[in-house]
């Protein structure tokens, strides 16, 4: 019986630290949680586009970019390259290319900046280091994480 109350108190107790957390404190929903990556539309790197040629045709394009994201029957003449990936719920890249069309040819194309091909990127040692670095659960140098704080706090850490 003592065993019984003595998880229900356990478990109640748990429960409201999901709405309350400390300022050190991830909650708990973030220490046991795994959220899967996810990559979604059209990877497109900066040498792709530097193989775009005004005055190529939708098929021409289609091979060099692949089918677009994005092809709204209302806006016939664009088409929409999108690319966004997101790790742990935050997104660490973002990025948009728009190939606008006239006579079913391409007229121009809009873009932010793009990523490095892949053997660039490799030769660099890039990669996913490169992109969540700031993702990073363990302590930076002089930090202390909030159970070392806990532990300090109550006399057990030096």
């Amino acid at each position: 019986m003592r065993l019984f109350v003595c998880a229900g108190v356990v478990s109640f107790l748990l429960a409201g630290c999901q709405s309350f957390s400390w300022p050190s404190m991830p909650s708990l929903s973030s220490l046991g949680v795994y959220k899967l990556d996810i990559n979604q539309g059209n990877y497109i790197t900066q040498d792709q586009v530097e193989r775009l040629k005004v005055g190529q045709t939708r098929q021409q394009v289609r091979l060099v970019l692949g089918t677009p994201l994005l092809a709204d029957p209302f806006h016939a003449d664009r088409w929409d390259y999108i690319y966004e990936f997101e790790r742990q719920g935050k997104v660490l890249e973002h990025t948009q290319l728009t190939v606008y069309f006239v006579n079913d040819r391409v007229a121009r194309w809009e873009n932010g900046e793009l990523p490095p091909p892949p053997a660039e990127v490799a030769r660099s040692g890039g990669g996913d280091a490169r992109l969540d670095n700031s993702l990073s659960l363990a302590p930076k140098t002089g930090e202390t994480t909030w159970l070392q704080d806990l532990l300090r706090k109550l006399g057990w850490w030096e």
